[in-house]
């Protein structure tokens, strides 16, 4: 109960205005299209020069928390991911938007994202020590399976054809091929100079979710202003809390996938949201309402993307391995200050490590409050006229493609896509398993090689590959999958002939 001792520390003036600060600005930076939690907590970095440690980082901190969540406002009420964790939120909070229930997609969001958030950073507090041993444990091997094993879930991600999501799947590993391989050198499928550095993720991001509503709304026109009548009626805080304590399956389902996929380096909140959401539609007795609007999805996927925020930190503060992107550039922060994490942090600073641990604790709490009572008001985006609309989120588009690195290749290769994934959307495809399949390509090729130069040096792919007890439980899971994956698609396909033969 160490951490009890430095608490007093967060309520500091100066550490509890950056607290708040940090939070304000991390749920706008979040809201905007194209500044990602890594680009949000990189772009405060030099404002921490002049702070101590542990102002430096409970600024930080609060900017990773609240950037997370706040993606959910630009991908319930737009469709457009603020940042890669919230690609699964857009699947049914968007459709709760359409419905007029934007508020409280957003109030759940915040609700689902706060109680996993709280429970990932208790994990980060009470179980570092034995986590982090965990994840030393994980060679490429295993981070190859891990990857492999969020691959089995690209088909059911749609869940209109089980086909065309593994096409769509299949499309996003191919795109994600293109550029130089980093581990080799070889050149794959630069077809022009602007894909010589490869597809990125936020301008991918951008083009294939928001250019086909862009181009949608324009293609509408005025013909669909009745959007514009929509209410946004007022939705009760206690409501929310009921809702989002009731859907324990979809809460638990998120916190889990997420504190665990959070824990193991490299992986990602953006992984933990899609894993997350595909499970949670699979154990629920009402999975059609999946992707319709179901409350269940937006809880699951930002309950899984908070979650992982705080396990991410185990390993860079134990072992100087970051958990994530945004960790990478969190231990930026630290050694700036000449903080090296390592097994003995917790002794030599333990006044910076606590305090800045129970500021994440506290910054949980600020950002649920603060995002509920701006929800409101944000949900009245919907009611814009549609060539407004479409005109700013254009605006959105192009600057968030462009602000990665000043490049106009980006803005070209986001324009591309998007007009291809408004084209594929008319012949049923979707843009989610795409997406999963661009993040997971690299993840699964890099691990794959690495692995088999180990491989090569030891007794062969083979048995580097598939023996081991880990090894093997991972190839159970990824086995399980396919078939859970292929069995459902079969029930599913049963039950709509069974219902056409009714009708």
């Amino acid at each position: 109960m160490e951490f009890l001792l430095y608490f007093g520390g967060v309520f500091e003036p100066l550490a509890l205005a950056l607290l708040i600060g940090g939070t304000i600005g991390g749920l706008i930076l979040g809201a905007t299209p194209g500044l990602s939690p890594t680009m949000a907590v990189a772009l405060l970095i030099p404002f921490t020069f002049h702070l101590t440690p542990t102002q430096g980082l409970i600024l930080l901190g609060a900017a990773y928390t609240s950037t997370v969540a706040g993606g959910a406002v630009s991908a319930i009420l737009l469709k457009i991911p603020g940042a890669p964790a919230n690609i699964a939120t857009a699947l049914d909070g968007n459709a709760m938007a359409k419905k007029g229930e934007g508020a409280r997609a957003l109030h759940l969001s915040f609700m689902a994202s706060g109680v996993g958030g709280i429970i990932g950073v208790l994990l980060l507090i009470f179980l570092t020590p034995v986590l982090a041993q965990w994840a030393l444990k994980f060679g490429p091997s295993h981070l190859f399976w891990i990857a492999i094993l969020g691959v089995t879930v690209i088909g059911s991600l749609d869940s209109k054809s089980f086909v065309k999501g593994l096409l769509s799947g299949c499309i996003g590993l191919w795109l994600s091929q293109i550029g130089y391989d980093d581990i080799q050198g070889a050149e794959r499928f630069v077809f022009f100079d602007a894909l010589s550095g490869g597809i990125t993720i936020i301008p991918a991001l951008i083009g294939l979710f928001a250019i086909p509503q862009v181009l949608d709304m324009f293609a509408k026109g005025r013909m669909s202003a009745a959007i514009e009548s929509i209410e946004v009626p007022k939705y009760k805080i206690l409501d929310s809390l009921k809702e989002v304590v009731s859907s324990v399956r979809a809460l638990s389902i998120g916190t889990v996938i997420g504190s665990i996929i959070g824990l193991i380096p490299g992986v990602g909140g953006q992984i933990a949201g899609l894993v997350a959401y595909d499970q949670a539609r699979n154990f629920s007795p009402h999975r059609e309402k999946f992707g319709t609007g179901h409350p269940e999805g937006v809880i699951a996927a930002e309950s899984a993307n908070n979650a992982m925020v705080g396990p991410s930190l185990v390993p860079l503060l134990t072992l100087s391995i970051p958990g994530s992107p945004t960790a990478a550039v969190l231990l930026g922060g630290l050694l700036i200050h000449g903080i090296f994490p390592g097994s003995d942090i917790f002794d030599k600073h333990p006044e910076v490590v606590w305090t800045f641990i129970n500021s994440m604790l506290l910054g949980q709490i600020l950002m649920v409050i603060i995002g509920i009572y701006t929800a409101a008001w944000a949900a009245r985006i919907a009611k814009a006229p549609i060539p407004i609309l479409a005109a700013a989120v254009l605006v959105l588009a192009l600057f968030g493609s462009y602000s990665v690195s000043q490049s106009m290749g980006d803005v070209q290769i986001m324009l591309v896509l998007g007009v291809g994934m408004y084209i594929l959307e008319k012949f049923g495809f979707s843009a989610a398993p795409l997406v999963l399949g661009l993040i997971l390509g690299p993840i699964a090729s890099d691990y794959f090689t690495n692995g088999s130069m180990i491989a090569t040096a030891q007794d062969g792919p083979w048995v580097y590959f598939f023996t081991g007890p880990l090894n093997i439980i991972l190839v159970a899971l990824v086995i399980a999958s396919i078939g859970y994956s292929f069995w459902t698609n079969m029930l599913r396909s049963n039950f709509v002939d069974d219902k056409e033969v009714a009708q």
